[in-house]
């Protein structure tokens, strides 16, 4: 059995604390000096196990709102490391796109499946406003749109892990200056194989629009 410690006994306790308060009748969280009371902890030391459970995504602390238990969610974990990780050296962020362009080939046609009325109409209309703002006047970039665009594709898999390494793909995608001005016919490239692979959607043209994902990688890798 593997015995290596993952978090310190006092971590380990507020966790579990954390996780039976989310399951109970009333998630709502009492105050910190009531918790502190209730685990016989410090309130400094207890403070030390927020912080953890904030960097972790595991919860939330706003003003006259006191503290509130967020959804799980694998993205803030992911983010940090990788943060560190890039500032420390650029190149790993090659390496974590190749982790990343791999999962969207694998998962592809599986999540087109899944893909809603809705969220077919969504995709649409990113395509048609990265079109507008390519064309105005001044020329705008449409990051939020193609990050957007990447991540609604996968969304109704409902797989959280695949979610927030891809979401954390796009939270750092800024930090090595990839949302930089190019020359406008390769955005205008780009955006032209995501409206094809769309229309193939809607037709559930399912290999058709996933040839074009793979044609469309290969140009953001000549990039």
């Amino acid at each position: 059995m593997n015995n290596r410690t993952i978090f310190s006994d006092k971590q380990e306790e507020f966790i579990d604390f954390l996780i039976k308060k989310s399951k109970s009748p009333d998630p709502s969280m009492p105050s910190i000096d009531a918790i502190s009371k209730d685990l016989g902890m410090s309130t400094a030391c207890l403070r030390e196990q927020m912080e953890l459970a904030r960097n972790l995504g595991l919860i939330k602390t706003q003003p006259r709102k006191g503290i509130e238990i967020q959804p799980y969610s694998f993205t803030p974990a992911v983010i940090k490391s990788l943060y560190y990780a890039i500032k420390t050296n650029q190149t790993y962020f090659e390496q974590y796109s190749d982790v990343r362009n791999h999962l969207e080939r694998s998962f592809f046609i599986e999540a087109a499946r899944t893909l809603t009325p809705d969220r077919l109409q969504e995709l649409s209309n990113l395509t048609r406003t990265a079109h507008e703002k390519l064309q105005g006047s001044p020329i705008q970039l449409p990051h939020a749109e193609h990050r957007r665009y990447h991540v609604l594709i996968y969304q109704g898999l409902n797989n959280v892990f695949l979610n927030g390494l891809l979401e954390s793909y796009w939270d750092t995608y800024e930090l090595v200056g990839l949302d930089v001005y190019m020359d406008l016919a390769y955005h205008e490239s780009v955006w032209k194989y995501h409206e094809n692979i769309v229309e193939n959607l809607k037709q559930a043209n399912f290999e058709a629009a996933y040839q074009l994902q793979l044609d469309h990688m290969e140009l953001i890798y000549q990039r």
